[in-house]
């Protein structure tokens, strides 16, 4: 199982360490900070990845948070904290929040089907 993790998580670094040297006129692939986290069952009940469900959830924090966020607006209606100074958006299976800790989005995917899935629980 780790041997899994191990890998998939190397196959994402090398590909974003590909594209982070490209160079275009408009924009370029840049590094970013975050986590990932492979289970099965539900994001609120989860367990291990089996052969027959394996989802992955990522998490991801500072600027690309902060420039996904910014994209986002406006705020939502609903959200998951009174806390003063808490603000969350939310865009289809996409969520991303600001907090006294910063900024952090959540997105994931059903690795079986390749269907997004949203990866964000209150």
């Amino acid at each position: 199982m780790k041997k899994q993790w191990a890998l998939a998580w190397g196959a994402f670094t090398l590909f974003s360490l590909a594209y982070a040297a490209s160079d275009s006129d408009w924009g370029e692939y840049k590094p970013f900070k975050g986590s990932y986290l492979m289970y099965s069952n539900t994001l609120g009940e989860q367990q291990p990845p089996t052969s027959h469900e394996r989802k992955i959830s990522f998490m991801v924090t500072g600027s690309v948070a902060k420039d996904m966020f910014d994209s986002m607006a406006p705020d939502s209606k609903e959200r998951c904290s009174l806390e003063k100074g808490y603000r969350q958006r939310d865009k289809e299976k996409v969520s991303c929040v600001r907090d006294h800790d910063g900024y952090r989005c959540y997105f994931g995917f059903n690795l079986r089907s390749g269907k997004s899935i949203a990866e964000s629980i209150c």
